[in-house]
């Protein structure tokens, strides 16, 4: 009976899905972000590693015994249906291995399925690329075309100023302030987004992709731009979010990070610099990548927090017993004299498991603006 119950509760997602796919076709993507006139946030939801095979058809990884023979693909689906209904994101992010291409047939049909719920709730959302969306059907350069072309995304395929950039999905959003505020057409929270790649392609390095000198160029560009348009005092601050972590996440252990880390660091086996660049850039206050599972951290390191989501997919891997989980980035304005809208205060995170009450863990504040006047330099040393 149990089985039976849980079957008709997937098949029913199904059917309001197919009905909130027929509605959003006539609706526009939202072009412009801004934050809420009403209590002055922007909220957004990070899904990490999907891994999306055949929907139904398609069975889960690393789940308890008794889970087995009704698990899917559709598990995966009603997670992030539950997301978006608990924290009505303002965008939502899907940081790669949206689809595991071995077990899709189709990588079109794949990502058409996995994207669905954020299509249909006609919330804005972005993807970037991890190792395993081209291994389908579809190229790496495929499979971001089709994600651009997709009903109420935001993705990019790449800056079109820059037609040599390595990688494909290399794009930065603008969020807005509060319409009618002084700050209502300028970027207050500025979000970067790139690709890690997937393999070496260099004989003599093997492992994992990392983020190419063109791209840190269009990185350090972009940046540059933004805080001059921004203010002469200091920038906006900015999110990133990648796939695959940088080799700097491993420089914590339980001492000195909240949330758990339960397997190694699978960055690149070298160092392409990029967190030296993010961290003289100065504008990033985090950044999110995905692709170990079982680790879902936020340390922070020369005042950049690295954070992970924690595994998303039912088709993942993962650890029986340890529920599947989304990351949330809430950033706050500050309130102005007259009752208006300013700048950005603080930015605050957490994750939810997708267990029965979607239940919060790991609150923190990744960063708050400091008080005016309470800057002075630190010593270096005494002599």
């Amino acid at each position: 009976m149990e089985n039976s119950s849980k079957s008709i509760k997937l098949f029913l997602i199904l059917i309001i899905l197919s009905s909130l796919l027929q509605l959003s076709k006539a609706s526009n993507p939202l072009t412009k972000l801004r934050f809420d006139v009403k209590n002055g946030e922007f909220r957004i939801l990070q899904v990490a590693d999907m891994h999306y095979g055949d929907g139904k058809m398609t069975p889960c990884e690393d789940v308890l015994p008794d889970q087995m023979s009704t698990c899917s693909d559709l598990n995966t689906t009603d997670f992030i249906i539950r997301m978006i209904h608990k924290e009505k994101p303002h965008l939502i992010v899907f940081t790669g291995d949206n689809i595991f291409g071995f077990d899709a047939k189709d990588a079109v049909k794949s990502m058409n399925a996995a994207f669905a719920p954020a299509i249909s709730s006609n919330i804005p959302w972005t993807a970037i690329l991890g190792n395993h969306d081209q291994e389908s059907t579809l190229s790496r350069e495929g499979v971001m075309k089709h994600i651009v072309g997709m009903k109420n995304t935001l993705s990019q395929l790449n800056p079109p100023d820059i037609p040599d950039i390595d990688g494909f999905g290399n794009y930065n959003l603008e969020v807005h302030g509060i319409e009618g505020s002084k700050l209502a057409n300028k970027s207050v929270l500025n979000l970067y987004f790139l690709d890690s790649g997937d393999y070496s392609t260099v004989p003599s390095i093997p492992g994992y992709g990392w983020i190419k000198p063109s791209q840190q160029f269009w990185f350090q560009r972009t940046s540059k731009k933004l805080k001059r348009t921004y203010s002469k005092k200091a920038p906006a601050p900015g999110l990133a979010y990648f796939h695959i972590p940088l080799p700097e996440y491993a420089n914590f252990d339980s001492s000195n990070f909240t949330g758990v880390r339960q397997e190694g660091i699978s960055s690149a086996s070298i160092n392409s610099g990029f967190f030296t660049t993010v961290v003289e850039a100065g504008d990033v206050k985090a950044v999110f990548a995905g692709h170990d599972h079982i680790n879902d951290f936020c340390g922070k390191l020369m005042d950049i927090n690295l954070c992970y989501a924690g595994g998303f997919g039912y088709h993942a891997y993962g650890k029986a017993g340890w529920s599947r989980r989304a990351r949330m980035v809430v950033a706050s304005l500050e309130k102005t004299g007259k009752g208006g809208w300013g700048a950005v205060k603080s930015i605050k995170t957490w994750k939810r498991l997708d267990d029965e009450h979607l239940t919060t863990i790991d609150t923190q504040v990744l960063w708050r603006k400091s008080s005016a006047g309470a800057r002075r330099k630190k010593p270096i040393g005494h002599q």
